[in-house]
């Protein structure tokens, strides 16, 4: 762990221009990645500015007639919020689906936006690794890939988004909202992060002397029809292998409206939305809903590790669709 320097801010602004005084600062609020990031010396920060004391906690109502959720709202308080388990469950089932109680109790919004990648070798500073090091190389192409992503991949980085509260959020058509020194600005959530593409180091759109405020939910929350499916190694705190964040407008047996997230299998929460189009005012029958799924992984590639992904995202996608509708699925042969 390398020396660092420690300063509370107590305004947006003022943490804003704290960040900026040096080029090796670090936002921490309640610490659950960065911490982690810090001991095991892949994060290297000169300044730590305490984020605890801005006015950033509240759940509000909008005048659109959603919500706006603080950036440093914890994870728990969101999971057991009345307007959120009953407008946006998927978001609820999404959060208590993470980590540990004792994790959520004090993980908070903003920080579960940013934190990193737990591929084994961004965590091991002994190996080679484009996310920490650009230019160094990704064993993970040719090396341990079990968990590593199948969709929007390359041949610099293969790491997968680890959080559960962003596949849904990206189902539920979240906005970002952030401050920096030019200001507050939005972002789509689909536009929040990236895909590794020839900057793995990069996580998100978001710049180095901006700092997220609060995350915006519509008001239509597919309260009535939606899923979060987590397929993992073991029932308790492990990350996905594959996650499905789904949710449905239905009408009659006609599908008016559908929103489907991945997490697990790609650099960020992954959406397809020509897949949704091709879905939208088509019956819900087995056929159209393993066609979706087919849809979803047509431009999937394993790796001699993971290869199983492909086929475990087509069948979570089916089951994710049952738990949505109480309807069976039978799948192709």
């Amino acid at each position: 762990m390398n020396r660092f320097s420690y300063a509370r801010a107590t305004g947006v602004e003022q943490a804003i221009d704290l960040h900026r005084s040096t080029a090796a600062a670090a936002f921490v609020a309640g610490g659950t990645n960065l911490v982690d990031l810090i001991k095991e010396n892949v994060a290297r920060p000169t300044l730590l500015v305490d984020i605890t004391r801005l006015p950033l906690k509240d759940i509000d109502a909008t005048p659109a007639g959603g919500i706006r959720i603080g950036a440093l709202v914890t994870n728990s308080t969101v999971a057991y919020d009345d307007v959120v388990t009953r407008r946006y469950p998927l978001l609820a089932k999404a959060i208590l689906a993470g980590a540990s109680a004792q994790i959520r109790n004090v993980a908070t919004v903003g920080g579960n936006l940013l934190q990193r990648t737990r591929c084994h070798y961004f965590y091991d500073t002994g190996t080679p690794c484009n996310k920490r090091e650009p230019g160094t190389g990704c064993p993970a192409l040719e090396g341990v890939n079990r968990i590593h992503a199948i969709l929007g991949t390359g041949d610099q980085c293969i790491a997968v988004h680890p959080s559960d509260m962003c596949v849904a959020l990206a189902a539920l058509n979240a906005i970002v909202h952030i401050a920096g020194k030019d200001g507050p600005r939005v972002l789509p959530f689909s536009n929040f992060h990236r895909l590794a593409g020839d900057t793995p180091q990069i996580d998100t759109n978001l710049h180095d002397d901006e700092i997220v405020t609060a995350i915006e939910l519509p008001p239509a929350g597919f309260a009535e029809y939606h899923a979060y499916l987590k397929i993992r190694d073991r029932a308790s705190y492990a990350f996905a292998l594959v996650s499905v964040a789904l949710g449905l407008q239905l009408e009659g047996g006609t599908i008016q409206e559908v929103s489907c997230a991945l997490g697990g299998v790609a650099h960020k929460p992954w959406r397809d939305v020509e897949a949704e189009a091709w879905l939208r005012g088509r019956q819900l029958t087995s056929d159209a809903i393993r066609g979706f799924a087919d849809m979803l992984v047509r431009e999937a590639r394993g790796r001699r590790g993971n290869a199983f992904k492909i086929e475990l995202t087509t069948r979570a996608v089916v089951r994710a669709f049952e738990m949505a509708t109480q309807q069976c699925f039978t799948e192709k042969a």
